[in-house]
């Protein structure tokens, strides 16, 4: 048989590799410059962008989306036209797919800077990005789709499965956590509140983890690792355990978030149970990539490379055991709202993805540009300065959230809370400063990669097309020996693509849709009422400043909740939040139950100058909030918007809204002046101390809130 000539295409794949260490390091500095704001809160600068609510979703997004987002399509581009001995389906399409992902990663910080978020974690940005994500995803599957079909190897390899289901699940995931009624051109409600927008949302958040930094990040060490080491995969059969079991059962451990929650029992339980499940395949997975390394383990004490992978895959079991772990009701009592949840996250995000990514830079890079690695030693030193920084990162957050856990729960003989919400901040905050320090290591191994690579680029020379040839792919594909059943799927892409879309979901459908259309999974209570205007505009500002980073809006039924915050929260409660804002950590206390526990005078100071309220305080200042107006032309859109998401404004009280949301603004800011602060009545500030004087009144007062 003859062979055909062909090349590969290396451009796209260097542009993807430059965007990966670039944008990696400015989502890296973000998201330093976040953690030290919480130690030396002067760092918030007094100004909107910067402040903590508004940088931490700009690190989050930078570094899942661009930094692993890039690194994800540099390791498939170069790995899968290999795998299929074809040149990439389109290079136009490859073009569009570069360019277009990085608009989105540049518009969307420019707008979270702004305070344009959804106020849904990970998927914080707007509705025109999320249709901009939508069309570069599919020209993505289009590419590799049309890639996979005109291949010249009959066989398709471990690494591209995983390729294809990431590609499906993010497909499916995104779209459906991604509905939401526009209210203007960059701001929009979620579709669903409360409770189902809790589920949809967390089955959104851990399957982004899921699907987006790990299983692409599994295709690309059955490549990569192999490669490095010279050592075919360790097993075959294991292989297709871990890539079924993985996206079968990933896609049901979300609401393992929202244990003791308000979201209903059963669906907490599926979670929990399916997490536990989720140990075997996970481990499968990471004892696969480091017994590939048998054979080889000599060579890991003088190359990077394969420390680098020999870290990752590491990390990838801890915290894939951790999560599990994480799930059990006993454990998460202690871990969540802490700083566990934030250590947890970043072995896996500085370990598995970020080394794994190291590792194929210094693998790649030199082999595009037809060279040696500039300095091994460099390398080498950057294994030990991540390696550390990545100690020094979590040892000190797994330390403040036991310490948190600790003082939170604990009372004293007369049976009083014995410590003050501050004064676990405070006591945490020089484990903050420890984090730092993790945090500069990390990244200055990173920056010695950069100078490392930059010389290696420097001194090689580029192949854009790397020439190559195959035989063509026989129109009948002979079979050898006895034919596994998984054999017929795997010469069959499109198959392969549709059965995983079943596999995955499956678990999406059997979780949301009893939660969805079963009344009894979202009690009403009479008391709770729509917010007015005002409150409603008050929202958007706590939306937009990140309040949600910081400060739950969720009641566990624990003694210290209760005693701290009062009544533990209840599903119906929240039939009128779009979105929902129960948060992820408390940084700051939970505000469920704020509404009245403060006069509107202590608010206006405590959002002017936090410390002024509350001495040793490391919230930011929010002075913009006292200049800047309310958006009144606003309001008609915001009210239609809620009314057409169910909630029961009446017909035409868009025309009456602004009427009332003066009135009640000219009282709160009639309030303050008895207090002697003057304030005007249309401020931001105003609308702000509504919102959070609502928060649990309906609940701690329902007579007042039946009379609203």
């Amino acid at each position: 048989m003859s062979l055909e000539k062909f090349s590969y295409d290396n451009r796209t794949v260097k542009w993807f590799a430059y965007a990966c260490i670039g944008w990696g390091l400015i989502g890296m500095l973000a998201g330093l410059w976040a953690a030290l704001a919480l130690v030396l809160p002067d760092l918030n600068l007094g100004y909107a962008p910067t402040t903590f609510g508004r940088l931490r979703p700009v690190h989050t997004n930078a570094v899942i989306f661009a930094f692993v987002g890039n690194g994800i399509f540099m390791g498939v581009y170069y790995s899968l036209q290999r795998l299929c001995k074809a040149r990439m389906f389109s290079d136009v399409l490859s073009k569009i797919h570069f360019w277009g992902w990085q608009a989105i990663i540049a518009g969307g910080a420019i707008t979270l800077f702004a305070g344009c978020t959804t106020g849904k974690e990970y998927a914080e940005l707007e509705w025109p990005f999320d249709i901009a994500i939508t069309l570069i995803w599919v020209v993505f599957g289009a590419n590799m789709l049309g890639t996979i079909l005109r291949r010249r190897e009959a066989h398709l390899y471990v690494a591209i499965w995983f390729y294809i289901g990431t590609w499906v699940a993010i497909a499916m995931l995104h779209i459906v956590n991604s509905f939401e009624m526009p209210v203007s051109f960059l701001k929009s409600y979620s579709w669903y509140a409360g409770v189902q927008d809790a589920l949809v949302q967390w089955w959104y958040g851990h399957n982004a983890v899921a699907f987006f930094l790990t299983t692409p990040y599994l295709g690309l060490m059955y490549y990569f690792v192999p490669k490095a080491a010279n050592r075919p995969v360790y097993s075959y059969r294991w292989s297709i355990i871990h890539f079924w079991a993985l996206i079968f059962i990933y896609i049901w451990a979300g609401p393992h978030h929202l244990l003791y929650t308000a979201l209903p029992e059963w669906a907490q339980s599926l979670g929990t149970v399916f997490s536990i499940m989720l140990i075997a395949p996970s481990w499968g997975g990471m004892l696969n990539g480091l017994l590939t390394l048998r054979g080889a383990w000599d060579r890991v004490r003088e190359d990077a490379i394969l420390k680098f992978f020999v870290v990752a895959l590491t990390c990838y079991g801890m915290a894939t055991f951790e999560g599990p772990m994480l799930s059990l009701k006993n454990v998460n009592a202690i871990s969540h709202y802490t700083d566990w949840t934030i250590a947890h996250v970043h072995v896996g995000a500085l370990g598995w993805n970020g080394f794994l990514t190291f590792g194929i830079l210094y693998w790649l890079l030199p082999r595009l540009f037809t060279t040696e690695l500039y300095s091994r030693k460099w390398a080498n030193t950057h294994f030990w300065l991540g390696t550390l920084g990545i100690i020094f990162y979590v040892i000190p957050l797994y330390w403040a959230a036991f310490t948190q856990s600790m003082m939170w729960k604990q009372f004293t003989a007369e049976g009083q809370l014995k410590f003050q919400f501050l004064e676990t901040v405070n006591t945490v905050v020089p484990m903050y400063a420890l984090r730092g320090v993790g945090g500069v290591l990390y990244i200055s191994g990173v920056v010695l990669m950069i100078f490392n690579l930059a010389k290696t680029v420097r001194r090689g020379s580029f192949v854009a097309n790397e020439p190559a040839e195959a035989a063509p792919l026989p129109k009948v594909i002979p079979t050898h020996g006895k034919s596994h059943w998984h054999n017929w799927v795997e010469r069959r892409p499109i198959q392969l693509a549709v059965f995983s879309l079943i596999a995955v979901a499956i678990g999406g459908i059997l979780e949301m849709i009893p939660t969805f259309l079963v009344r009894s999974n979202i009690p009403t209570i009479s008391s709770v009422k729509p917010y007015t205007p005002l409150e409603l505009h008050g929202r958007d500002v706590y939306i937009r400043e990140g309040c949600y980073t910081c400060h739950s809006q969720m009641i566990r039924p624990f003694r210290d909740e209760v005693a701290r915050y009062g009544e533990y929260s209840k599903a119906g409660e929240f039939i009128y939040d779009h979105p929902f804002q129960w948060g992820s950590k408390r940084t700051g206390p939970d505000l469920a139950r704020i509404g009245g526990k403060y006069p509107h005078s202590w608010h206006y100071n405590h959002m002017l100058d936090p410390t002024s309220m509350s001495p040793g305080s490391i919230m930011p200042q929010y002075p913009w909030l006292f200049d800047d107006k309310v958006d009144k032309a606003k309001t008609p859109a915001m009210i239609n918007a809620m009314r057409k998401l169910g909630v029961p404004y009446p017909a035409g009280y868009e025309t009456q809204a602004n009427a009332d949301m003066i009135k009640q603004a000219e009282g709160i800011a009639a309030t303050l002046k008895k207090d002697k602060l003057e304030v005007a009545p249309d401020k931001e500030i105003v609308a702000l101390i509504a919102y959070l004087q609502r928060l649990g009144a309906d609940i701690k007062n329902p007579v007042v809130a039946e009379k609203k």
